[in-house]
Formats: structure tokens, sequence, C-alpha cells
């Protein structure tokens, strides 16, 4: 597995106000994400491993307390829920599930056309708290950008991988019926449709060095 150098806040992220088209919840959280991953993975930007989730306590927040759990079955399975909810912390009986994330690996393009695969490539995040639903997908890291982290331009790499999520975020798209509101811009880009956003370069043809914040 490779090791691309991954920003501490995204790239670019996208955001989608579900509340009309999905009902609040865990198990429709599960079936939010588990629509996403179909796509995702046909793409090969995503293969899931594990879900990531904190705790709160309805009128108190959040315990303090997050838990991992290992996929070991699809995440439409109908066991799954229970699975979540039998890591509830003991010693917080009411406790429920907060922001749920999908890890796993995905696969890019390196300049030389090899497919690589890499953890965290693209990450998932649901709503299964009563809120209402909602879903999101950010990006770490910089080959879905014109630029490196360093400035440098690498075409070969943008081009053999920011169409790829571009198709994916598309279909995600088509699938919720709903469209996506960019995040917010942080250090090391912002969304902008369903890529990221490229700065003005300087004389050179280099954009910002952003490695001192890496």
């Amino acid at each position: 597995m490779s090791t691309l150098m991954c920003a501490p806040r995204s790239c670019g992220s996208w955001y989608w106000d579900l509340e009309d088209v999905f009902a609040p919840g865990l198990e429709s959280a599960l079936k939010i994400a588990e629509k996403m991953v179909e796509v995702l993975s046909r793409f090969d930007l995503l293969t899931p491993t594990r879900l990531e989730y904190n705790w709160y306590t309805p009128g108190s927040g959040g315990i303090g307390v997050g838990s991992r759990l290992l996929l070991t079955e699809p995440l439409g399975d109908p066991n799954l829920p229970g699975r979540v909810l039998g890591s509830r912390p003991v010693a917080f009986e009411g406790a429920r599930a907060s922001h749920l994330r999908v890890v796993g690996t995905g696969a890019w393009v390196d300049a030389q056309g090899m497919f690589r695969k890499e953890s965290r490539l693209v990450e998932v995040s649901v709503a299964p708290d009563s809120i209402g639903a909602w879903a999101e997908l950010a990006v770490y890291h910089d080959i879905w950008s014109w630029f490196d982290f360093s400035g440098r331009p690498h075409p070969e790499v943008y081009n053999r991988n920011a169409p790829r999520l571009a198709d994916a975020l598309r279909e995600i798209t088509s699938v919720f019926g709903v469209e996506p509101e960019p995040g917010e811009p942080t250090y090391f880009g912002h969304a902008v449709g369903f890529g990221i956003s490229t700065p003005d370069a300087d004389d050179d043809g280099l954009g910002p060095n952003l490695t001192d914040h890496l």
C-alpha cells in the first residue's frame, strides 16, 4: 500500500441534506452509507473495512467516547444496526451513536498509470441521530488537485484521478436526487462543483506550497 501525503483538514468536501429523502435514525444512516459505498466501490474509491462513531446522550451531548467496528458484513446487512448498538459503552445506557464514518481503502493512479491502494482515500460520514439525515464525502490528498501540496503541477496524476472522483460524486447526487453543498474552504482547498479549486499560479507556473501545514 502506498502512502500519500495527507492533509490534516479536507482539500474538499460535499454535503447532502437528505432530511426530505431519508428518515432519521441509525438504520437509515447505514442505508445512506450503503448507497454511497455502492457507487464509490464501482470507481475503486472506497472498499469499507470498519465504522467509526462517537456517542452522545440526548439532552446532555457527547460523552467523550468513540467506537470502532470492523465490517465483517455488508453495510446493508440487517444485523449491522444491532452490532453498532451492541458496542455502546455500558456506563451510558441511553447513549446513541453520532457522526458515523465509513473507513476503508481506495485506489488511486500514479503518474506512470499504476493503481495504488491508500487508506482513507475518501471519507464518508452520515448522520445516525434524530436531527435529520445528511451525508458528507471528504478528500484529504493532493491527487484530486492540479497542484500537489508543494505547488508543482502534476497533470498526469490529476487527469487520472480527478475525473473518477467527479463521476462518482455525480452518480451519488443522481442516486439521492439532491444537489450537494460545498464544504467550508480550508488552507488546503475547497470544493468547486464536483472538483477541487485550482489556485492562481505564480510567474513560474507554480501553485502555493502547503507543506508547512502538513
